[in-house]
């Protein structure tokens, strides 16, 4: 594979991972948080409305534990394209 389609490949990977997690985000954070906190105030969770928690609790969680997982994520893309490019002779700046 030629640098630039490595290249190519890792910014379209990353693209696709932010992507997703972000989806995620804007799902808890606004969606769970705001748009559809009186229908998840009829459940509860430990005594507590869903909605409730959403909107207090949950998404700032979920939020930490996204930058985590955004990190891992990162760290096998980085390894697995380092290795590619390694093992065809290139440096990595």
């Amino acid at each position: 594979m030629k640098t630039s389609d490595s290249n190519r490949a890792y910014w379209r990977k990353n693209l696709q991972y932010l992507a997703i997690l972000l989806g995620i985000w804007f799902v808890t954070s606004f969606l769970c948080s705001i748009v559809f906190v009186e229908q998840l105030d009829r459940l509860q969770l430990g005594g507590y409305r869903i909605g409730f928690y959403f909107a207090q609790q949950a998404s700032i969680w979920i939020f930490v534990e996204l930058i985590f997982v955004y990190a891992m994520l990162m760290n096998r893309l980085d390894k697995k394209y380092r290795a590619t490019e390694d093992s065809e002779g290139e440096t990595q700046p």
